[in-house]
């Protein structure tokens, strides 16, 4: 048995195989999940009014897949925290990560939601990076319909390079502590 677990492992046409399919199944799950995003939004502050402008005709969310919010968390996929977050509020914006289902992504929508804004001080959560991980980040008070479109296609891009497997499991994301 010693002198087999020492011969060097050569794949076979099988495994190319196999790994052509994957890659090929992999793609075309990242170009689906890419133009189907199911938005939840946590709107607490002045951004909500930005993130309404750009469900409207001239900024059409419903050209990159992301058209009907989901005011469920079982039913979305992607979290837009929109605006200044509480302490207060930071357990219940992780129990609404929580209930997600997997795959999931996040978006800081605004200062406020990314650093806390301008308000430093012991109420407000500087960041939601401290309680969520955050895939894409929109900078501005508040910040202009094309940034966030811009965002949108930014974590577009991430949703489709990354590796999708289907299977139990294949989501495993921890939180930051």
């Amino acid at each position: 048995m010693d002198k087999l677990s020492n011969l060097p492992v050569v794949p076979t046409r099988k495994e190319e195989a196999q790994g052509f399919f994957q890659r090929l199944l992999s793609k075309g799950l990242g170009w689906a999940r890419k133009y189907s995003l199911f938005c939840y939004p946590y709107a607490t502050a002045c951004c909500a009014m930005e993130y309404m402008s750009i469900s409207g005709a001239r900024h059409d969310l419903s050209r990159f897949g992301a058209e009907i919010p989901r005011f469920s968390p079982r039913q979305a996929d992607l979290l837009l925290v929109i605006g200044t977050i509480n302490l207060k509020q930071a357990p219940f914006l992780k129990m609404v990560y929580e209930q997600m289902c997997e795959p999931k992504w996040v978006m800081a929508f605004g200062v406020c939601a990314s650093s806390g804004g301008f308000y430093n001080n012991y109420a407000v959560l500087q960041g939601i990076d401290r309680i969520l991980p955050v895939d894409v980040y929109v900078p501005g008070c508040p910040p202009r319909p094309e940034q966030v479109l811009d965002g949108i296609m930014l974590l577009q891009n991430k949703i489709a390079n990354q590796p999708h497997t289907i299977g139990p499991g294949a989501y495993k994301r921890s939180l930051i502590p």
